[in-house]
């Protein structure tokens, strides 16, 4: 008797069809990071440009390192040693929380360019935030095999959760 692939969820066509990585959670998680870190920064008055590239990044990383961390701690087994290998492979899945961050400060830096002031330096980045975690969201939705609607209804889900993050901003008068 031979044994069966344990079940994906997924059917055979299915599986061919998306190969590759179907879990952004860490993207769309990093962008909603971004987003309130922008918000935030924006809600204290003006701020340096450079300050904010630094804060969007740096809290990346942190953010990053901690969820590295969790995940090993959680999933350690009692009495046995760290696995390298596993930290190694915990921390590059990781790594698209670090990545939600660059499109945000590309915004910021790139804001003179555009004649953009503090005001509108904020709300590109925090448009820019938004936009990729609804992309991000999507695209995993579609990379799993979901429907068109299903893959919408998991845009506009994330659309909302960033909605909240501007309508804070936005009430605070930033």
């Amino acid at each position: 008797m031979t044994s069966s692939p344990a079940p994906t969820g997924r059917s055979a066509g299915q599986e061919e069809r998306h190969p590759g990585r179907t879990d952004y959670a860490g993207a769309v998680y990093g962008s909603l990071l971004a987003a309130s870190v922008v918000a935030a920064a924006g809600s204290v008055g003006a701020f340096p440009r450079l300050q904010l590239i630094t804060l969007l990044l740096v809290t990346g990383v942190v953010f990053w390192a901690a969820h590295v961390y969790a995940h090993i701690a959680g999933e350690r087994v009692i009495g046995k040693p760290l696995d390298h290998r596993e930290m190694r492979r915990v921390a590059r899945h990781e790594w698209s929380i670090v990545e939600a961050a660059v499109l945000p400060a590309v915004a910021v830096a790139v804001s003179p360019l555009l004649g953009l002031g503090h005001a509108g330096t904020a709300w590109l980045a925090l448009s820019v935030a938004v936009a990729q975690q609804v992309t991000w969201a999507a695209l995993g939705a579609i990379r799993a095999g979901a429907s068109r609607r299903m893959a919408a209804g998991e845009g506009v889900a994330n659309l909302l959760l960033g909605l909240v993050i501007v309508a804070t901003k936005a009430a605070l008068g930033h």
